[in-house]
């Protein structure tokens, strides 16, 4: 079959990827600990817990504004608990190869998980731990805010307009218009079709990559 290109004519320094829901499926895991979470602060579990993908955990409950609540101090209790669920964590279809196929010092993981967590859950998915990971800690502001994209994109000696971003989520895809990179969007654990003008790909094995004669990446869509 021929392949075509999945942005046609560009080619890109280095690529850049979200951790859940973009290279592994953690939402079975997330779910529980957060709908505990929710359901003893009185939440309506359901309504909130669209509102926990692609943004920090300390963000997420800052923005609940609860009385009586410290984020700092419930995103630390949270994360513990997550670290201590990796049932039903697993990478999205194609994604080791298509991360095998990458030189290691041309991609990076921009996760909204601290250091411990997307540690952790890289390695219940059995994906290899990036030579660049920016996580929650990392970063002042977090998505949708681009500053984690520009500080990825940094680190591998690159900008973020010269690479491309794989995210799932609302606030990543946010992060990643705003830092000015190009944007694909992983559609494996959407439970409802997503309208985006980006490409939208399902998983990984719907896409090869290839480096040109100057070593840069290239992108295509197998048909």
């Amino acid at each position: 079959m021929a392949d075509r290109a999945l942005f046609e004519g560009r080619s890109f320094a280095a690529l850049l990827f979200d951790m859940d829901g973009t290279l592994l499926s953690s939402i079975e895991a997330a779910e529980r600990i957060w709908s505990r979470w929710a359901a003893r602060h009185g939440l309506d579990v359901e309504a909130f817990l669209p509102t926990i993908h692609g943004v920090r955990a300390v963000d997420t409950i800052r923005r609940l504004g609860l009385p009586g609540v410290d984020p700092e101090k419930e995103a630390a209790e949270l994360t513990e608990a997550e670290m201590d669920d990796m049932g039903g964590i697993k990478p999205i279809p194609g994604a080791p190869a298509f991360l095998a196929a990458l030189p290691a010092n041309r991609w990076a993981i921009v996760t909204s998980a601290p250091h411990a967590l997307a540690r952790r859950r890289l390695a219940a998915a059995g994906l290899p731990l990036p030579e660049v990971l920016v996580a929650a800690e990392d970063v002042a502001r977090g998505k949708p805010l681009p500053d984690c994209y520009h500080l990825a994109a940094s680190r591998l000696g690159v900008t973020a307009a010269d690479c491309a971003v794989f995210e799932d989520a609302p606030a990543g895809i946010a992060a990643g218009e705003a830092s000015g990179a190009a944007v694909a969007v992983i559609a494996a654990t959407h439970l409802e079709p997503m309208a985006t003008p980006h490409p939208l790909i399902e998983h990984y094995d719907e896409i090869v990559v290839r480096l040109d004669a100057a070593q840069r990446i290239q992108l295509a869509a197998r048909d």
